[in-house]
């Protein structure tokens, strides 16, 4: 059993939000846990052995509040300050990842270094304290100041980077996407859509494309797919399989528990729609998410049988395209609370290991809703993250991204206005239209550092029913650009030309908050 005390001000925490909270063992993986809270008290009666870390909701000063964790502690009987060990974490991977990258090397990063002494001081004089307020109070300081420089070096590392490939004349493969509204073919979307991006996504929801078993829809699809053809704009397809419930058809669930005959109905509609289509698509998003949603309670075999069967299907079927597994949730927070699931990194090591043919990892990034998997997360995380997935040896697509631009209820989106933005954390400040497009531009600096991440793909041009986080559209519902388009614009210029200063940023040269954030 684990058991931590909070402090807030020096003293004891009266209230704790447990929101997202999970453990997590060996490599990272959430393991099963019951934990509650009373009195600033976390008990944590875990399912498994060994050293578990504990990850929740906490506040980093003017950071914001993001989802953070301790490093991994064994069981003991007297309470951990839970303070001192989430800012033993956060120094713990400052440290890591300033090794990692190299950051020693650089006379630039002199005040970072400075800055990092500073932190590991607030440390030190945490463990000094005799009294257990005071501990907190200094790791409460060092979490703020560390979080701060978790991501100032994390942009640091991203520009060098970014900088150093636009020296060297590299394109950027693919560039930036957006998926496309199915049913928003009018002139001004499309126009959008033609302008602001290097290529489209176009889903294929099951649900949509055949509602009625053999009864098939696919003219809103072939009318996007022409249009790209047209303009010679690349298509990125799918996904298509996807066991989330918003995109399974209701007659598919007539095979739950005949694992046969799904997998067929599965191969048929594959196969049904990859040969319609295998003249148009650059890209094949094939499986996505089904290591989280396991909608149709499938074993850990049935679910790898899956993947390798639709893959080696596409494959086959459209050689010269290149075949995507795409991975949801990539923190894997799911799997603490349902043991049918896979976690992800485990998901597609044995994809990679069990010799499935596919070209390339899609990982789906979206913050600001309070559900597992879209928690608040700073950009040393998210760096963090995306270097986890060097060692598979294969490129890495964003294949979707999408932060709120206003804190406000938003019946639109697909959560049906349900939930708050503000309960999932906050990044630097309440969302606004300014916020999103900093956090755009600096997701975008951090994807496109790393040599092995082909694209990014934004989930929602405009604020229209149905988009995904709330207000997370790159235009308003009237189409009227926010502040991210135009950021993202420049960013796309400052990339593409190889002797051209760093664009500045729309968000610094925008609208004021109010105007901005004028719905």
């Amino acid at each position: 059993m684990l058991k931590f005390i909070a402090y807030k001000d020096g003293r004891k925490a009266n209230r704790l939000d447990m929101s997202g909270a999970y453990l997590f063992g060996q490599d990272r993986v959430p393991v099963r846990a019951d934990l509650a809270v009373a009195k600033g008290e976390v008990t944590c009666i875990k399912r498994a052995a060994g050293a578990c870390g504990l990850v929740l909701l906490w506040d980093a000063g003017e950071s914001g509040r993001f989802l953070l964790s301790t490093t991994r502690l064994p069981d003991r009987p007297e309470p951990y300050n839970l303070n001192l060990e989430i800012a033993r974490a956060v120094l713990s991977m400052l440290c890591r990842k300033y090794e990692e990258w190299g950051l020693f090397d650089y006379a630039a990063a002199a005040e970072l270094n400075e800055e990092l002494t500073e932190v590991r001081g607030l440390f030190v004089e945490a463990l000094k304290a005799t009294d257990e307020g005071e501990t907190a109070s200094h790791a409460d300081e060092a979490v703020a100041r560390g979080v701060t420089l978790g991501e100032k070096l994390a942009l640091f590392h991203a520009d060098v980077l970014v900088q150093r490939r636009r020296s060297a004349g590299a394109g950027w493969m693919s560039g930036f996407g957006c998926r496309v509204d199915l049913f928003s073919t009018g002139g001004n979307y499309a126009s959008r859509m033609q302008g602001a991006f290097d290529f489209i996504a176009v889903p294929i929801p099951w649900k949509q494309t055949e509602p009625k078993e053999h009864h098939f829809q696919y003219s809103q699809i072939d009318t996007w797919v022409n249009w790209a053809a047209r303009l010679r704009k690349p298509v990125h397809f799918g996904p298509l399989i996807s066991f989330e419930p918003a995109d399974l058809p209701e007659w598919l669930y007539l095979w739950e528990g005949d694992y046969d005959a799904l997998r067929d109905v599965i191969y048929e509609h594959v196969d049904r729609v990859v040969r319609r289509y295998r003249q148009n698509v650059h890209v094949w998003n094939v499986v996505s998410g089904i290591h989280a949603h396991n909608s149709f309670d499938l074993n850990f075999e049935q679910i790898m049988e899956l993947t390798r069967l639709t893959c080696a299907l596409v494959k086959r079927l459209a050689p010269q395209s290149e075949v995507l597994l795409d991975l949801v949730m990539p923190w894997g927070e799911y799997y603490a609370r349902n043991q049918r699931t896979i976690p992800p990194l485990l998901y597609a090591d044995m994809a990679v290991q069990s010799g499935v043919k596919f070209d390339s990892v899609g990982l789906q990034i979206h913050t600001g809703v309070p559900v597992d998997g879209y928690f608040v997360r700073d950009m040393m995380q998210i760096s963090a993250l995306l270097d986890e997935f060097v060692g598979f040896g294969k490129p890495v697509r964003v294949t979707a991204c999408q932060a709120p631009s206003s804190t406000k209820s938003d019946p639109w989106d697909a959560w049906g206005g349900e939930h708050s933005t503000t309960k999932a954390g906050q990044w630097h400040a309440p969302w606004s239209q300014r916020l999103q497009a900093e956090w755009l531009q600096a997701f975008s600096r951090v994807c496109v550092s790393k040599p092995f991440v082909q694209s990014i793909c934004w989930r929602d041009l405009a604020d229209y029913e149905g988009h995904f986080i709330p207000y997370g559209g790159l235009c308003r519902n009237d189409l009227e650009p926010k502040l991210a388009f135009r950021e993202l614009r420049n960013f796309r210029v400052m990339l593409h030309s190889e002797t051209a200063p760093a664009v500045e940023s729309a968000a610094a040269n925008g609208t004021d908050d109010e105007e901005a954030d004028s719905q």
